[in-house]
C-alpha cells in the first residue's frame, strides 16, 4: 500500500476515543492514523462508518467515498451457485470456528498484495469482539473440514464484512450467500463491503455515496 498522509494534514489519534468527521478524509478515504484497536475504539469506528486497514505498525482508519455495500434484498445468485446450494455442496455453519476463520483469512495470499493487513494485533482485537458477541463468522465445511468462510462485525441491522477465504472453489461465496439469507431473516438491511471487489460485485454489491452510507447507519445501528 502507498499512503498519502506524509504530504497532507491527517488527524493523529491518541488515547482519547474520538474520530474526525468523515468529510475530512483524504481522496483515497484515509481519515486518521494512530490510536489502538481496543474494543471501545473499534465499536466507535464502526458506528461512524470507519474501519482500520493497514499493513504496518501504526493503525490507519478509513472512510472511503464512495462506499461499496450490499443491500441483502439485492443479493444476486448465479445459476451455478444455485445448483451448489440446491445440492448442499457445503455444510453451512455460523460462529463455530471464528478463530480458525480469521486465522485462515490472515494466512490467505491475496493477488497484488505482498502480505496481509490482518496482523497479530488485528487477529487478537477481533477475537475479543467475537468473545463479546460483536464479531461473527460464517463458514463452509466439507467432510467436517473448514474450507471457506467470512468474518465481520454486527451492529444493529448492519453487518460490516472484514475478510473471507476459500480453500475450495466457491466455498467463501457459498458461505456469504447463506449468511446473507440468514441476515435477511434478522432484518439486517446493509452489508458493508468497504471497497470494490469484482467478486462481491457479482453477488450484487454496489457503490453508494459516503453521505448516504452514513445516513443509513444512523437509522439502523
Amino acid at each position: 500500500m502507498i499512503y498519502t498522509f506524509f504530504f497532507m494534514p491527517l488527524a493523529v489519534l491518541n488515547e482519547t476515543l474520538w474520530f474526525p468527521p468523515a468529510e475530512e478524509a483524504l481522496a483515497d478515504g484515509l481519515l486518521a492514523m494512530g490510536g489502538d484497536l481496543s474494543t471501545d475504539r473499534l465499536l466507535l469506528a464502526y458506528r461512524n462508518g470507519i474501519f482500520p486497514w493497514y499493513d504496518g505498525n501504526i493503525p490507519l482508519w478509513w472512510c472511503p467515498n464512495p462506499r461499496f455495500v450490499l443491500f441483502p434484498d439485492e443479493l444476486k445468485v448465479s445459476k451455478s451457485m444455485r445448483a451448489l446450494l440446491k445440492k448442499d455442496a457445503f455444510e453451512f455453519r455460523m460462529n463455530t470456528a471464528f478463530t480458525e476463520v480469521i486465522h485462515q483469512c490472515k494466512q490467505t495470499a491475496r493477488k497484488g498484495q505482498d502480505g496481509t493487513w490482518i496482523t497479530d494485533e488485528v487477529e487478537a482485537a477481533y477475537t475479543r469482539l467475537h468473545e463479546l458477541g460483536y464479531a461473527h463468522s460464517a463458514e463452509a465445511w466439507k467432510d467436517d473440514k473448514l474450507v471457506g468462510g467470512i468474518y465481520g462485525v454486527r451492529l444493529g441491522k448492519a453487518y460490516f464484512g472484514e475478510s473471507m477465504f476459500s480453500k475450495i472453489s466457491n466455498a467463501s461465496k457459498y458461505a456469504f450467500i447463506q449468511y446473507t439469507e440468514h441476515l435477511k431473516t434478522e432484518d439486517v438491511q446493509l452489508i458493508d463491503c468497504q471497497v470494490y471487489t469484482e467478486h462481491l460485485e457479482s453477488l450484487g454489491a454496489k457503490m453508494i455515496m459516503r453521505e448516504q452510507f452514513l445516513q443509513l447507519l444512523k437509522h439502523i445501528i
